[in-house]
Parts: structure tokens; C-alpha cells; sequence
């Protein structure tokens, strides 16, 4: 893989002739990100200091500061008191609950149990090559799995990812593993979920869901269509969730 240039054009434009008008700290992100995406330093490690990056980029500290302010603002990177900045993971604790949203009315947040009920490769229906930027009919890893806290089901969960870059997952994989699964993504896969859209609404639970989540059919569900992104803005996951609210409630903080 080609070095990432460490030389951010300083006559404004993009680094092929055309106006940028990007902040010179923003410049320094890009060029971090794309380090970060190439794999120079891998989630979990500890990465350069802010001197060390402003001698690599010819630019001030302040400007390296910034750049890791956003980074860290949009959880890429992690600051840590006294150690210094480390490229975020899916493994620590305080990422787990990024994505899963579902917290309990009463008590502690903990994590659910999980029971794989299929996973297969499948060719890609077209709503599902759409939201992955796939063509219809490419191959996905397809998963359903439900979710419960404390023995009661409470989520069930279809999955879809590229199947080009989940090769070799399998049930027994996602079983036997007992991380997180972004966890399994990010050191088996290279594949690191940083952001996702989500579309939420509320629905009645069909037979199917009523089954394996143990209710009435027709209970009130939230419904919510997840399509999570990595380095670049490319999407590698699509993600539908129906959850049983009875106990707990979809907690999302808006800054």
C-alpha cells in the first residue's frame, strides 16, 4: 500500500489544482484518516504525539490539536489522560454501547445474550444491494439473531453484510466468539464500523417476530433500519432491529 503523503497542499486547492477551502486542520484530519484507514495504526494502539504528527505534517501543534479534537468528537480516535491518543476499538467497554441503544427503565445497561438463529450467504435483494452500494444479485452474508436480557427475548435482528468482505464468517464463528460482533468485524475482518443512519417507526410484531420474541402478534415494536458506514463513508452493514420496549426504551443523545 502506497505511504499516505505527509505534505497537505498549502496553496488551498485539493492537491490536483481545483479549490479545496478546507481549514488547514481539516486538511491534517483527512490526512489522519486516511492513515487511519489504511492501517498504519491498527484500533487499540497508541498513536504518534500531537509534536510528533505537527514535524510529520509541517504544521503547528495547535493545528494537530484540532484535527484530533474532531477525530476524537466523532469517536475515531480516543484521548486518554496521561497516555496519550489511541486509535478507538470496538473491543473497549465504552464503545459497546455506540450502537446498541436499547437500555433498560430500571438498573445498569449490560449487554444482551445472543442466540444465532441462521446465517447463510444469500444473493443480495435489491433493496439490500441498493442500501450497500452492491449490484443486485451480489453475494451477503445474511444473520438473524435474537437478543435477551436477563432470559427474556427482547430483540430480533437481521443482518446483512458484503459478502467479498465477510468471507468465512459462519455460525460457529459469530457462536463461539464472545466480544462484541463490530469486535469480530474489526480483527477479523479489518472492517470497522465509525458511524451509521438509522430510519426508526413503530410496528406491529407479524407471526414471525411474535414467535421468537415471545409475545402476542401484533405487539407494539420499534422498528430501526440501520445502515452503518466505515472509513470513506462505505457502507458494510445493513441492520434491521425490531425491539420489544415493555422494559426498556431507544436512548439516543442529540449534541
Amino acid at each position: 500500500m502506497n505511504p499516505v503523503s505527509s505534505n497537505p497542499p498549502s496553496d488551498g486547492t485539493s492537491g490536483n489544482g481545483s479549490p479545496s477551502f478546507r481549514p488547514l486542520y481539516q486538511q491534517i484530519k483527512a490526512l489522519i484518516t486516511q492513515s487511519l484507514q489504511a492501517g498504519e495504526w491498527k484500533p487499540g494502539e497508541l498513536m504518534p504525539s500531537e509534536v510528533e504528527l505537527a514535524a510529520r505534517f509541517k504544521v503547528s501543534q495547535g493545528t494537530v490539536r484540532k484535527a484530533i479534537d474532531e477525530l476524537a468528537a466523532e469517536n475515531l480516535v480516543v484521548r486518554r489522560q496521561g497516555k496519550g491518543t489511541f486509535v478507538a476499538t470496538h473491543h473497549e467497554e465504552r464503545a459497546h454501547f455506540r450502537f446498541l441503544k436499547l437500555m433498560p427503565d430500571e438498573g445498569v445497561p449490560h449487554h444482551p445474550d445472543n442466540r444465532i438463529v441462521e446465517v447463510k450467504r444469500i444473493r443480495a435483494p435489491a433493496e439490500v444491494a441498493r442500501l450497500l452500494e452492491l449490484k443486485s444479485g451480489d453475494a451477503v452474508v445474511y444473520i438473524k439473531r435474537v437478543q435477551s436480557f436477563d432470559g427474556a427475548p427482547t430483540i430480533l435482528e437481521e443482518l446483512w453484510l458484503p459478502g467479498q468482505l465477510f468471507k468465512g464468517l459462519t455460525a460457529e464463528r459469530l457462536v463461539e466468539y464472545k466480544g462484541p460482533m463490530y469486535g469480530l468485524f474489526e480483527s477479523e475482518f479489518g472492517t470497522r464500523m465509525i458511524r451509521a443512519t438509522e430510519k426508526i417507526r413503530a410496528v406491529g410484531a407479524d407471526s414471525a417476530a411474535a414467535e421468537y420474541l415471545q409475545v402476542a402478534e401484533g405487539t407494539p415494536l420499534l422498528c430501526a433500519d440501520r445502515v452503518s458506514f466505515t472509513y470513506g463513508d462505505k457502507a458494510v452493514e445493513l441492520r434491521r432491529g425490531l425491539y420489544l420496549t415493555a422494559k426498556h426504551h431507544y436512548q439516543n443523545e442529540l449534541s
